[in-house]
């Protein structure tokens, strides 16, 4: 069903622009829940994973490009057509590429449900930079990282931001939110579980990430810290062993999302 539109306060168009994340999340009614996918490759990211379709925005000049796309929606999802300059003063900047979809926000998975059969999970810890978190995933799903745990306190995978700089990914590879009490709780958990718990930190003594003996475990949960200090002192108790990236020139860490790509290729994309 497409209906065109002129006008940017056009109040259909109120869940593109005029709703913060707060909103869109909904927690007081979780089934009315609304996630964006912001340009092509992650709108059909999102419908290729089975996301329910709520309504499209496009630019009308992507209207030929999207018509396979458009095609396979239920016949009641209205997709809106909108000149360049009515996008862009509706959203405030032209970063979409002229491409948005609001969907059904998915049912979160219970812990249980994302750790079965999985060998290598990544557990983030104070992660709050959208950016940092959709670089994580996408470096997760690349580089074979099963399942990913969240901390209390962590950025939403969901936002647009991080599903965008994900590349849709977010939507690819499970993820989980861990409750209260951590770290021990998360560590009971994944103890129980026959998981090796690892802290990538600075520490005295730590594993190279290299050692062998860290792609020999069966199933190993790699934890990571927040942009600024890292891991919290007592997560890094909590977990079996420190691991550290070897570096050279003086040069005693990396930018999280970077940190993490080069140990989930170690952990888990050799494999």
């Amino acid at each position: 069903m497409i209906i065109r539109v002129d006008d940017p306060q056009d109040e259909h168009l109120d869940v593109y622009a005029r709703l913060t994340e707060h909103q869109l999340r909904n927690r007081l009614e979780p089934s009315r829940a609304v996630m964006i996918a912001e340009s092509r490759l992650v709108i059909e990211a999102a419908l290729g994973c089975g996301m329910t379709p709520l309504s499209m925005l496009l630019d009308e000049r992507h209207l030929g490009s999207m018509t396979g796309v458009i095609d396979g929606l239920p016949d009641e999802v209205p997709v809106y057509l909108a000149t360049r300059d009515v996008m862009s003063h509706l959203t405030g900047f032209a970063v979409t590429r002229g491409y948005l979809c609001a969907l059904r926000r998915p049912t979160p998975a219970p812990v249980a449900q994302v750790l079965d059969g999985a060998r290598r999970v990544a557990v983030l810890e104070g992660i709050v930079d959208v950016t940092n978190m959709g670089a994580i995933f996408r470096s997760a799903a690349a580089l074979g990282i099963d399942a990913v745990l969240l901390a209390p306190g962590c950025a939403d995978p969901l936002s647009r931001r991080t599903l965008r700089v994900s590349m849709g990914c977010v939507l690819k590879v499970p993820w989980a939110r861990l409750e209260r009490p951590w770290p021990t709780g998360a560590t009971g958990l994944l103890h129980a579980q026959g998981f090796t718990c690892a802290a990538l930190a600075l520490r005295d003594g730590a594993t190279r990430l290299d050692d062998p003996h860290l792609a020999e475990q069966e199933r190993i949960a790699l934890f990571l810290g927040t942009e600024g200090t890292g891991l919290t002192d007592v997560a890094i108790e909590a977990c079996d062993e420190s691991v550290i990236i070897p570096m050279a020139h003086n040069v005693d860490s990396l930018n999280v999302a970077a940190a993490a790509a080069i140990a989930f290729w170690e952990l888990g994309g050799r494999r």
